[in-house]
């Protein structure tokens, strides 16, 4: 068995004020026997003013939250998933940056979040996430707390591609931390995270931003941890700082993957095949 910690929050516009908000909901996870807890994205700091934020932000090496969540794991010995940092990259160029943290506070992995969020939402606002962030090129899967965890971010989840390559690398766990909008999150989140977890029979964990934030935004919350069935083991129904804990049976990724073993029954293919319209009437004629 294997105890999980989701830290829900609502990340203000500074790290110091980010590490304070998330110390003491990664202490209480671990002191309900955690040891493998993870935070949503945009941990270290939520900031929708550009300049604002491409200002603050700094190597993970020299960010305050990343050093202190580092510093926290190290001190209670568990295994910590950044759901992501905003961070500088060495190029000076930006990431949204997942980071999993040793529990000796060593970096283990990390991944740089590969889809881009660049939507027009029906409320009339316009998010172009790649015009403050490089994408990553990578998909990763990390070994952690006895687990295989694969590494997505937030709108990574819309990808069925992204979570079936880590599932067949042999992911147990896939993870999503999140700062998903309202009208999305109320429509999709929870859906998009179940059809996951079945498809490939995997864990899926979805730690979240959540609430209104002091830079405006409101993001849906909701945090929650699916099984390979399919079936909701543990979900905040709320929107507010809080953490999250759950049990899991890693031996029901095994039992999931045998009854309904898709990973091994998928087949490549080619096309499709895109038959003209005219071509489908001679068709229809002819039969006649």
């Amino acid at each position: 068995m294997l105890k999980l910690g989701l830290i829900q929050m609502r990340t203000p516009a500074t790290q110091g004020a980010a590490l304070a908000q998330a110390e003491p909901l990664v202490r209480e996870a671990a002191a309900q026997g955690a040891t493998l807890i993870a935070t949503p994205e945009g941990t270290n700091i939520l900031q929708r003013h550009k300049a604002a934020l491409f200002e603050a932000m700094v190597p993970a090496e020299r960010d305050v939250a990343v050093l202190g969540l580092r510093r926290l794991a190290d001190e209670l010995g568990v295994w910590l998933l950044i759901g992501s940092a905003l961070v500088r990259r060495d190029d000076g160029q930006c990431a949204n940056r997942a980071i999993l943290v040793r529990p000796d506070g060593s970096i283990a992995a990390t991944y740089d979040k590969l889809h881009m969020f660049d939507v027009d939402l029906p409320t009339g606002e316009h998010i172009r996430e790649s015009a403050s962030y490089t994408p990553g090129d990578r998909a990763v899967v990390a070994g952690a707390g006895g687990a295989q965890l694969g590494l997505a971010i937030c709108y990574d989840m819309r990808f069925p591609a992204l979570s079936r390559a880590l599932a067949k690398a042999g992911a147990e766990i896939i993870t999503y931390p999140a700062a998903f909008t309202r009208p999305t999150g109320a429509a999709h989140w929870e859906i998009l995270l179940r059809a996951r977890a079945i498809e490939n029979g995997a864990f899926v964990i979805a730690p979240a931003q959540g609430g209104t934030h002091e830079d405006g935004r409101a993001t849906w919350g909701h945090s929650i941890v699916v099984s390979p069935w399919g079936e909701v083991i543990a979900h905040a129904d709320h929107d507010d700082p809080c953490a999250l804990v759950a049990e899991i049976d890693l031996d029901a990724v095994a039992k999931a993957r045998a009854a309904i073993p898709v990973l091994t029954n998928e087949r490549p293919f080619t096309g499709p095949v895109v038959v003209p319209e005219d071509a489908v009437v001679a068709a229809r004629s002819a039969a006649e």
